[in-house]
């Protein structure tokens, strides 16, 4: 029969056994609510990440994404406007001057053409082919001598095979500006020659035009005209300072229409305004239609 002490010593063992009993179990529903804790942080975090990435619309989630802005409508008259008339024609004949451009090295090299005895009266049709579909134009040699001959003998030497239209404007002006091998907007064949405009001259769609620089710095007389030229192909309230060589009919239109709707990049505004086509034109070649 045990004694009290040793009564004492089992109670003792015992109560030290519940103690330790105890203690694991309190030490496992801690693990157990910090394991709770984070699953429930886990699930609560993953329902907002779903919640705000799906699209319950129609069940497709890349229809949460953001759409692509759309280019801005571009209103474009469908009439084209008859081929402007000199107030007193020309004689059959005219002396054209062609200067060395020195402001800039040529973009691309060719020979400036001959100016004596130019032809001032009759047509040159030329197709410009380009990677949005080929484009007839017709140069008027009764409007612009100097820059219908200047503009064939560009063609004639290739100078526009593989550049690209570097301007499009479709507000206000509405016009596609060409003829700048380098694509920078300033390239020019490495001569200029005078503008060719009369006071009452205006502009509208379906006219073929000389870019320009303004008058030139050596001589405000004389005009900056190169290489470059724009497509009319909608509204065009300008002062006569702009050469007007020829005209685009319907067929070319269209293209040039379709080009305007996609509408440009915005990077030359606000001055001059417009930008690069969004739809890249590149004239791959220039041919005169025999």
């Amino acid at each position: 029969m045990p004694t009290n002490e040793q009564r004492r010593a089992a109670a003792k063992r015992k109560l030290e056994r519940q103690m330790v009993y105890r203690q694991e179990r309190a030490k496992k529903r801690r693990i157990l609510a910090v394991v709770s804790t984070v699953v429930v942080v886990a699930l609560v975090g993953a329902g907002v990440w779903f919640l705000a990435t799906h699209d319950f619309a129609d069940g497709d989630a890349s229809a949460s994404e953001t759409p692509k802005s759309e280019p801005p409508k571009v209103d474009i008259p469908t009439e084209i406007k008859p081929l402007a008339k000199r107030p007193t024609p020309l004689a059959e004949k005219v002396a054209c001057e062609y200067r060395k451009d020195d402001s800039t090295p040529p973009a691309k090299q060719v020979n400036a053409p001959n100016g004596a005895d130019i032809p001032a009266t009759g047509t040159v049709n030329v197709t410009l082919k380009t990677n949005q579909g080929d484009v007839p134009i017709t140069l008027d040699r009764a409007l612009a001598p100097c820059a219908a001959n200047s503009f064939a003998s560009l063609v004639e030497q290739g100078y526009f095979n593989g550049s690209p239209c570097h301007r499009l404007s479709t507000k206000g002006l509405q016009m596609l500006q060409c003829g700048d091998p380098s694509g920078t907007g300033s390239g020019s064949p490495g001569y200029k020659f005078d503008n060719e405009v009369w006071p009452e001259l205006t502009y509208g769609r379906g006219y073929l035009a000389m870019a320009n620089a303004g008058p030139d710095k050596t001589d405000p007389k004389k005009g900056t005209n190169g290489s470059q030229f724009f497509i009319v192909y909608g509204s065009a309230e300008l002062s006569p300072d702009y050469t007007v060589f020829g005209s685009i009919g319907e067929a070319g239109l269209k293209i040039i229409d379709d080009i305007a709707r996609a509408g440009d990049d915005g990077s030359m505004d606000p001055s001059p305004g417009g930008g690069k086509p969004n739809n890249e034109v590149k004239i791959e070649s220039a041919t005169i239609v025999k």
